[in-house]
C-alpha cells in the first residue's frame, strides 16, 4: 500500500509539474513544410517565426509569459499534414501559423477547429478554404478569385488573344485554373488549352508538345514552383518561345535555380509583393534583422506572410488578454482592424480572409531576378 501511495504522489506530482511548466510559456504551433518539394518554403518559414518569436521574447512577450514556437513538419502532403495537426492539438498550443499548399492546408483545416484552436495560414489561396464556415480559420495569404481577377487584367494588358492554361489538380491550382477560364471567356479571350499535368513528374515535354499545338500567345501556369521551373526549362530545350505566365506558387527563387538563369528570363508571375519590395519602416527593420542572423532574404513572401501569421497571432493573444482560443478567435473576426503587418495593413472579414488588394506582377529578368511590373 506505502509503494502505491508514493507512486500515486509521484504521480500527481508530475502532472503538477507538467501543468506549472506548460503554464509558464505561451505556445504557438507552426505546420510547416520542412521535408518534400515546398521544404524551401517550410525552412523559411520556420527561420522567420523563429525570429520573431526572439524579437517577441526579448521584448517579453506576451501576457507576460515567454512564447515558446512548436513545430511540426507536415511535408507538403495532405495525409502527413492531418498527422501533423493531430500532434500538435496534443502540446498545449494556443494557436497554430501555417501552412503553405492549399491542399495541405485543407487536410487540417478540421482537426484544428474541431479542438477550437486558430489557425492561420500564410500560403493557401483556395478559395473553398474559407467557404466552410470555419470560426477558427484565417489566413495572411489573399483568396484565389482575387489572382484569377489579376492574371485576366494582366493577360489583356500583355495584349495576349489566345491562352492557354495549365494546372496541376490541386486545390490551389485548379481552382486559379477555373476562375482565370471563366474570367478570361467572358472578356472574350480565346482559351485553346485546358488540362493539367501530375505534378512530381521530372519530364513534361509530352504535356509540352500538346501545349505547343494548341498554338497560344502565352501559356498561364496556375501549379507550383517545381514544376513551372522543369516546364521553363524543357521548353528551351524545345526551342518553343512562348511566353509563361505563372501564378503565386511559382514565386520561389528556386523557380529559377531549377529552370536555369536563360530559360527563367521573360517569365511573368502574379504575387503579393516581394520580401524585398516591402516598404514599410518595419518590414525593412525586419528584413535587416533577418538577414543579419541567416545571411540572406526570406525565400519568398510566403515565409514573410507565415510572420504576418505569427504577429497575428501574438497580437490576437495581447488583445483578448488570454491564450483561450475562443477568445483569441473572436478578437479577431470582431477587434482586429488594420494592423501593421511585414506585408502592409492586417484586417479579416467574417469568413477569415484578408481584406484589401494585395497583388501584383512580376518578370524574371536576365540575372534570374524578380522584377516589380508597372502594366
Amino acid at each position: 500500500m506505502k509503494q502505491k501511495l508514493l507512486a500515486l504522489a509521484a504521480a500527481v506530482s508530475l502532472i503538477a509539474g507538467v501543468t506549472v511548466q506548460a503554464a509558464d510559456t505561451v505556445k504557438i504551433g507552426l505546420m510547416a513544410p520542412l521535408t518534400g518539394s515546398w521544404a524551401s518554403e517550410g525552412q523559411g518559414m520556420k527561420k522567420i517565426v523563429e525570429l520573431l518569436a526572439e524579437q517577441q521574447n526579448a521584448k517579453g512577450g506576451v501576457l507576460g509569459k515567454q512564447i515558446e514556437v512548436i513545430t511540426e513538419d507536415d511535408g507538403g502532403d495532405p495525409r502527413t499534414a492531418s498527422l501533423a495537426a493531430q500532434r500538435l492539438t496534443t502540446k498545449g498550443v494556443a494557436a497554430v501559423v501555417g501552412t503553405y499548399g492549399s491542399s495541405v492546408t485543407e487536410a487540417s483545416q478540421a482537426i484544428y477547429d474541431e479542438a477550437k484552436i486558430p489557425q492561420i495560414a500564410n500560403g493557401s489561396t483556395a478559395i473553398r478554404l474559407t467557404e466552410k464556415g470555419f470560426k477558427h480559420f484565417f489566413r495572411t495569404a489573399p483568396r484565389d478569385d482575387e489572382q484569377g481577377r489579376m492574371a485576366a487584367q494582366t493577360i489583356g494588358k500583355l495584349g495576349f488573344k489566345k491562352v492557354a492554361i495549365l494546372h496541376d489538380s490541386t486545390s490551389y491550382a485548379k481552382g486559379l485554373a477555373d476562375e482565370s477560364n471563366a474570367l478570361l471567356k467572358k472578356k472574350g479571350t480565346e482559351v485553346v488549352f485546358f488540362d493539367a499535368l501530375t505534378p512530381g513528374e521530372r519530364d513534361y515535354t509530352t504535356i509540352l508538345t500538346k501545349l505547343k499545338g494548341a498554338n497560344p500567345d502565352v501559356v498561364l501556369f496556375t501549379g507550383y514552383f517545381p514544376e513551372a521551373g522543369l516546364l521553363l526549362r524543357q521548353k528551351k530545350d524545345m526551342n518553343w518561345k512562348v511566353p509563361f505566365i505563372g501564378g503565386d506558387a511559382t514565386n520561389n527563387a528556386d523557380l529559377v535555380k531549377i529552370a536555369g538563369k536563360e530559360a527563367a528570363e521573360g517569365y511573368y508571375f502574379l504575387s503579393p509583393p516581394q520580401p524585398q519590395d516591402l516598404d514599410t519602416a518595419d518590414a525593412k527593420a525586419f528584413l535587416d534583422g533577418y538577414q543579419k542572423k541567416y545571411n540572406e532574404l526570406p525565400p519568398s513572401i510566403w515565409a514573410v506572410l507565415a510572420g504576418d501569421g505569427f504577429k497575428v497571432m501574438v497580437a490576437g493573444i495581447a488583445g483578448a488578454k488570454s491564450t483561450d482560443s475562443g477568445k483569441i478567435a473572436d478578437y479577431l473576426h470582431k477587434d482586429f482592424k488594420g494592423y501593421s503587418g511585414l506585408s502592409g495593413a492586417i484586417s479579416f472579414d467574417a469568413k477569415g480572409d484578408r481584406e484589401g488588394e494585395v497583388y501584383r506582377v512580376y518578370k524574371v529578368d536576365g540575372e534570374g531576378k524578380f522584377v516589380l511590373q508597372k502594366l
